[in-house]
Formats: structure tokens, sequence, C-alpha cells
């Protein structure tokens, strides 16, 4: 049996540090083996013989340490345009005496909040693997979106029942000054938006639902002051506001269930198991068969796969071994993976799926 790993996976390598960003890393790759002979059962160990261009390597750790570095710029941006506006709106919405402008304040200070932990997660993500947490820290970020998105939740119920409450009882509310403080959240909202753009990590991702949502909340607040100043419709706040809770429940819900996917290390969204084996039939000659086929990713962002595959008699494992490394990586995009080789009698009789 052989048995074959991706240096980029090997959770104890002292040479690679989990708190990175595997999909910034590029390596080279030339596959060795290595035969063992383990007493009464003879066994072949093949293993993974790494060629890494120092250049090369030093070029990827400081791309993907940029790609932290803007990533952390982003977020503290968004940070400090959501902070200073959520005292802004706090202050108007009291002396408006507007619950959609006071729903709107904490929704932005929960936000704030969001990107804190947002930030905190990458910072703690960049410490290395160590003997405890041998795939190092990233995994804090997913689990800040899970945070975050049980945040939006309790949040759009407290907004519910302030909405309720004053669909009861409406209050006098200063139109005017209603206006204008919910504009000006708008701009900001759209600011913090737009420094967001580009992001593409789970942790950013939920950075943007909770601004957008934001957007939506000045959004629905600007309407319902138009209709007091146009109508005298004063409900209008409250109604508004209880659009505005279902829109942040639905967002802190999705968000929710996106991230604990990824804390349950399901299948990243958009990758099709199914295709492993459909690619690997297809540019792997002498495959007899794969099974126990495992797909999940750290953050959300690139797959990493473990595979047991079964070979004809015959067939050189070192080539197939590479052959099905180069079809994960340029095909479908993977490259973190785990591969043990089996000849054809053992992948029989542990159930391989014939390809």
């Amino acid at each position: 049996m052989t048995q074959a790993h991706d240096d980029q996976d090997r959770p104890g390598s002292a040479q690679h540090e989990r708190g990175g960003d595997e999909a910034e890393h590029q390596h080279s790759h030339d596959h060795g083996r290595d035969a063992h002979d383990h007493g009464h059962d003879a066994h072949d160990h093949g293993h993974d013989a790494h060629d890494h261009g120092r250049g090369a390597h030093d070029h990827g750790h400081g791309a993907h340490s940029h790609g932290r570095d803007a990533s952390e710029r982003r977020l503290l941006v968004a940070l400090a345009i959501l902070a200073l506006f959520t005292l802004v709106e706090a202050v108007g919405g009291y002396l408006a005496n507007s619950i959609a402008l006071l729903a709107e304040a904490a929704h932005m200070l929960a936000d704030s909040a969001s990107l804190v932990l947002a930030i905190v997660a990458i910072r703690v993500g960049r410490r290395p693997a160590n003997a405890r947490r041998t795939y190092g820290h990233r995994r804090y970020q997913p689990l800040a979106a899970f945070v975050n998105g049980q945040v939006l939740l309790l949040l759009s119920v407290g907004v519910v029942y302030e909405a309720l409450v004053r669909l009861a009882h409406s209050p006098p509310i200063d139109g005017r000054l209603m206006l204008g403080i919910a504009l000006i959240g708008g701009i900001a909202n759209l600011a913090a938006l737009l420094a967001l753009s580009g992001a593409q990590s789970l942790n950013e991702r939920g950075a943007r639902v909770h601004v957008l949502s934001d957007l939506l909340g000045s959004a629905a607040a600007s309407g319902a002051a138009i209709l007091i100043l146009v109508k005298g419709w004063t409900i209008a706040d409250p109604l508004l506001s209880l659009l505005v809770a279902l829109l942040v429940l639905r967002s802190g819900w999705t968000l929710m269930r996106e991230s604990a996917d990824v804390l349950l290390e399901s299948v990243p969204t958009g990758f099709d198991v199914k295709r492993v084996e459909t690619e690997l039939i297809r540019h792997v000659p002498g495959l007899a068969g794969i099974h126990d086929v495992h797909v999940w990713s750290l953050t959300g962002e690139r797959p990493m796969v473990t595979l047991h595959a079964g070979l004809v008699g015959g067939c050189d494992p070192r080539r197939a071994l590479n052959d099905i490394h180069a079809c994960l990586r340029e095909i479908l995009n993977v490259e973190h993976v785990t591969i043990q080789i089996e000849d054809q009698g053992r992948c029989e009789t542990s159930g391989c799926a014939p390809l």
C-alpha cells in the first residue's frame, strides 16, 4: 500500500504555516517513493519528495501576506466609517424620536462589533501551526462569521419587538431630521461597502452582508422619513423597521448557515464531488477505482481533498500519483490533497467505486 500526501496538507510540517492563506501558496512537487519493510506484511509506502524553489517559496509567502494585509486594511477602513456614523445615527435617532434610525444605529453598532471580530480572527489566524493545532488558527474566521450571524438574528428580533410597540403607540417624529440623518448614514454605508469591494474570504463576505443590510436599513429609514414629511404617516417608521428586520434576519441566517457548513467540514459551495471521479477516470490511466473521498475547507474558500485510489496490476504508482495530483490541481483547482494508493485487490475489498 502506498500513501502519499501533498506537502501543503501535512499537519506537522515545519515548512508550512497553516495560519496563512492556502490560495496564495505556489509550490512545485517531485513525487518519489520510499520502500519500508514492516515485518510479516510487506507494505510499500510512497511519499512525495518535494523540491521547493526558495525564490518561489518566498514569493508565495509574500503574496499571501499581501492578501492578508489588504483584507485587514479593507476591514479597518469599513470599521472606522461604521463606528463614526453609528454615533451619528444614535444621536440623530434619539433627537428625531425615530425607531428606524435607532434600529439602524443598533444595527451599525453590531456590525462594527462584527468587523472587530473579523479583524481579530485574521490576526489570530496568522499564528503558525503548533503541536496542539496542527492546521493552524484559520478556523477562527468561520467561527467569527458564525457569531456574526447569531448577532444579526438577535438584532432582528429586538427590532421587531420595538417596531410592534411603536405600531401600538405611534409617537411624534421629526421627519426632516430623520431624513437628513438617514441620508448621511446611507452615504457612510455605501462608502464602507466600497471599502470592502474585492472581499473573498468568508469573514469579509460576512462583513459585506452586514454593511449591505445597513445600507438597506438607511434606505428604508429615508423612505419612512419622506412619507412622514409628505403624508404625515408616522406609522411608516415602525412598518419599514419591520421590513429591515426581515432583511437582517435573512442575511443573518444565510451567514450562520454558510459558516456552520465550513465548521462542520461540508463540501465547499460550488464544488461537485462527483467530478472528482469523472475527471480522474478521464485523465489517470490505470485507475481501477476510488473510495473514501472527502472534501472540505478550512475557511470556505479553497477545497481540500483526501481519497483512496486503487490501481490495476502493473500500473506505475508514481506516475498514477502524479497524474491524480495534476488532475485535482489543474482541473478542479484543488491544491491540498492527501492520496492513498492501493493495489486492485485491496481496492475491491474496501468497496472502491468502479470507474
